[in-house]
């Protein structure tokens, strides 16, 4: 196991995310096809993804100081997506490497409407356990915002949120992919309980969220939301997902 070193652990976090890194593989197709049914698609690229991750590229992008707690595989996509933290901010001395499952990966098809179907292959996200957030501990503890998704084994989410709520850190928690059995104690762990519907610009809200819970404390949980909410807006008017996240400057100053 490796942890590359980027930031010094001595350091305090706006925003520390707990969760999930996924290579996106995006193909565009002009419907989703059926079962059985193979169709010509019309343009494909890979992208950085992983409801975790996104959240956590968003809120650096706004100038949130971030730590991603995670793990992905000793492969190019694991490597790749250590790069794409670094050139966007982001600490990654605990994001772990493992040759024990690949990076996860996301297969995603979107039809000429806009609507998608993905499948999931968690991979090393379902790698990440207690020894991690141990180790991660006091970057937690001292964050001033944690976030947490389900991409991750849920009781180590779970365990993520207890750690910060011990310690009096604001948690954020989306519970996506949606379950039908949540664990209760999810809700008496969250400070924010945050549902969403479409993937790339709920995580940009998230992200957003996060931002503003960490650096305007004072501004009321409604007003943060229409903030938040504006900058998701700013996503779709691009394709993919993180690349399409704006950045700071190129948002209208009043929304800071």
């Amino acid at each position: 196991m490796s942890f590359p070193a980027h930031h010094s652990s001595d350091e305090v976090y706006g925003v520390v995310v707990v969760g999930s890194c996924m290579t996106d593989l995006v193909s565009f197709t002009p419907r989703l096809p059926k079962a059985g049914e193979t169709i010509h698609g019309h343009k494909f690229f890979i992208g950085f993804g992983g409801k975790g991750a996104n959240q956590c590229i968003q809120a650096a992008r706004l100038g949130a100081k971030v730590a991603m707690v995670s793990k992905v595989g000793k492969d190019s996509f694991g490597d790749n997506y250590i790069e794409n933290f670094k050139n966007n901010g982001v600490s990654t001395e605990y994001v772990g490497q493992t040759d024990e499952a690949s990076t996860g990966v996301a297969p995603i098809t979107v039809n000429d409407e806009g609507q998608n179907a993905i499948v999931i292959i968690a991979g090393a996200n379902l790698l990440l356990n207690s020894e991690d957030l141990e180790k991660a501990s006091r970057v937690i503890c001292c964050a001033k915002v944690v976030v947490c998704q389900l991409e991750i084994r849920p009781a180590i989410t779970l365990e993520a949120l207890k750690i910060a709520h011990k310690a009096g850190v604001k948690t954020i928690f989306n519970p996506a992919p949606a379950v039908a059995d949540l664990d209760p104690e999810f809700y008496k762990e969250s400070d924010v309980f945050c549902c969403n519907e479409t993937e790339g610009a709920g995580d940009s809200f998230l992200g957003a969220l996060a931002f503003y819970m960490a650096y305007y404390p004072c501004m009321d949980l409604e007003e943060m939301s229409r903030r938040a909410c504006d900058i998701a807006s700013v996503s779709v008017q691009s394709q993919g997902t993180q690349a399409s996240y704006p950045h700071r400057a190129q948002l209208p100053q009043e929304l800071f």
